[in-house]
């Protein structure tokens, strides 16, 4: 089913073009701040590799596990609106903060971002899915093109911001990141004025919203406990090696909330929860791996690559620059499949979707087939993996998010958008762990430099343990990020067919949705 109607604009509600460009310059700020923090803390701060990769991981999991707290209160007080314009303010001041070079800004800043985050992000992927009624085939479109917003964003600000901050010093491009966030928000503002919204997004219930604790309005009290919980995530980050006590608590309230929602709805509602949480684990697969981009990866371009045309922090943008171009086809794509009934259904797009990731990895293993005397790969080989891993990212995780609005239950939607964030959240805890594994102790080798995947290793790269350490640190350093990526590529692989094999079972268990 599609419907028009005169607030629309090329075919889709206009509100879409308002929420793409606010989600283009919040993903500008957040993804300038990112592609830069690893060198920062590095280069700057003089982190080891190893606290980095740990402060990084804590970070970037912490800023998906907040969207669950952000989407339980956003369904029951705050409605979609003054969720994400409560998370722009916290978020903009968080990347501003960056620019003070001292632990307590430097933590802090980290903390305002988790936090702004859990507000914004999945409201606004929320928001987008409200715009279209049920059933309406438009729907993996309109997610495909708000994907494309996202990467405009993630594209640009890593070429921008490590452009300032190498010309005019890292606070430059942490300043930069800022200015995007205020302009996400006046978008969004602007889109607010202009009523393009309609009736959708405003506070669920306004009682409930007026009602007063401790002599404060409900929305009011959320405003300040935000802020309040600030130096709790912030102390999280600076003691991260404990994260893993948080994991436990977190994956138990998600059970338990799981557990109690399956409880209260019908039998196909309950079908498809339990299929919303599949999808949440293969996504969780997925942003583990594909997590290396701003960890290891950044390092291996660093370290490992002939760069051509840009530095290391600039490499961030090659995976978004590649959305952009693939983005709109890739819409027409689906829309054209289904049409013609030939469109794949979303279990079998997830799967594909890890097996190029897979694919793109191996690639990058791949590219130690080409080193020189310097253990210095080819930029052709980073640039086709980012390529392959790309389309597997459009395979998969827009289609995740458009989803995510059908299959949950209305009354739950907000916060099972939490849930699929939370693949983040659980992706790059482990995304930490695999990248620590590229870490190289004099004399030693990293697990899968051993047995079945040693071979793999040997088979895909020509290298073996013995090689790399009879040639130095930088081969030894090479071979420590190859045969992680080469491991894991297969893994992701074997994972994708599994998945294309239980296909059938999982789109029965999604009735009536595609």
């Amino acid at each position: 089913m599609t419907t028009t109607n005169s607030n629309e604009a090329f075919g889709h509600p206009k509100g879409l073009i308002y929420l793409f460009f606010a989600e283009l310059w919040e993903r500008f700020s957040f993804y300038g701040m990112r592609a830069l923090l690893v060198l920062y803390m590095t280069k700057q701060l003089l982190f080891t590799d190893d606290m980095a990769f740990g402060v990084y991981a804590a970070y970037m999991s912490l800023v998906y596990v907040t969207p669950m707290i952000g989407g339980i209160l956003a369904d029951k007080i705050l409605g979609f609106r003054k969720a994400i314009l409560l998370g722009g303010v916290l978020m903009a001041l968080g990347h501003f903060f960056l620019t003070f070079e001292h632990p307590i800004f430097f933590y802090g800043s980290l903390g305002l971002i988790i936090v702004g985050n859990g507000f914004f992000k999945p409201n606004i992927s929320t928001f987008v899915g409200d715009l279209y009624q049920k059933g309406d085939t438009r729907r993996d479109s309109g997610f495909t093109i708000f994907y494309l917003g996202i990467n405009l964003g993630a594209a640009i600000a890593p070429l921008a911001c490590a452009w300032f901050a190498e010309t005019y010093g890292w606070h430059y491009g942490f300043v930069l990141a800022g200015i995007g966030m205020v302009a996400g928000l006046l978008v969004f503002n602007k889109g607010l004025k202009n009523n393009v919204f309609e009736d959708k997004g405003l506070v669920p219930n306004q009682e409930i919203y007026d009602s007063k604790w401790l002599g404060l309005n409900r929305g009011k009290l959320i405003t300040i406990l935000a802020f309040l919980s600030v130096p709790a995530f912030a102390l999280v980050i600076k003691f991260h090696e404990f994260e893993h006590y948080l994991v436990w608590i977190i994956s138990m309230f998600l059970i338990g909330y799981i557990f109690y929602i399956l409880s209260t709805v019908n039998a196909d509602e309950k079908k498809r929860l339990i299929v919303a949480v599949y999808f949440t684990v293969l996504y969780t697969l997925f942003s583990a791996i594909f997590e290396q981009a701003g960890s290891s990866l950044t390092l291996f371009a660093d370290r490992n690559v002939n760069l051509v045309g840009m530095d290391a922090a600039g490499t961030n943008s090659i995976n978004a620059g590649f959305i952009i171009l693939f983005a709109i086809p890739f819409s027409m794509l689906w829309t054209f499949l289904s049409k013609r009934k030939k469109n794949p259904n979303s279990p079998i797009k997830f799967g594909l979707g890890l097996m190029f990731l897979g694919l793109g990895f191996l690639i990058f293993a791949l590219s130690a087939q080409s080193i020189d005397e310097f253990a210095r790969t080819s930029m052709m080989y980073l640039v086709l993996g980012y390529l392959v891993l790309t389309i597997g990212e459009l395979f998969l995780s827009p289609i995740g998010l458009s989803k995510m609005t059908e299959l949950s239950p209305l009354k739950y939607v907000s916060f099972i958008m939490g849930v699929w964030f939370s693949a983040n959240f659980y992706g790059h805890f482990f995304a930490g762990k695999i990248a620590k594994l590229t870490t190289v102790t004099q004399g030693e080798t990293n697990v899968f430099t051993k047995g079945f995947f040693g071979d793999i290793t040997e088979f895909i790269t020509g290298i073996t343990p013995e090689i790399a350490m009879k040639n130095g640190d930088n081969f030894q350093q090479l071979f420590s990020y190859v045969s992680v990526y080469a491991s894991f590529g297969v893994i992701s692989i074997g994972v994708g067919l599994l998945a294309i094999l239980i296909a059938p079972i999982i789109k029965k268990m999604m009735i009536d949705i595609h």
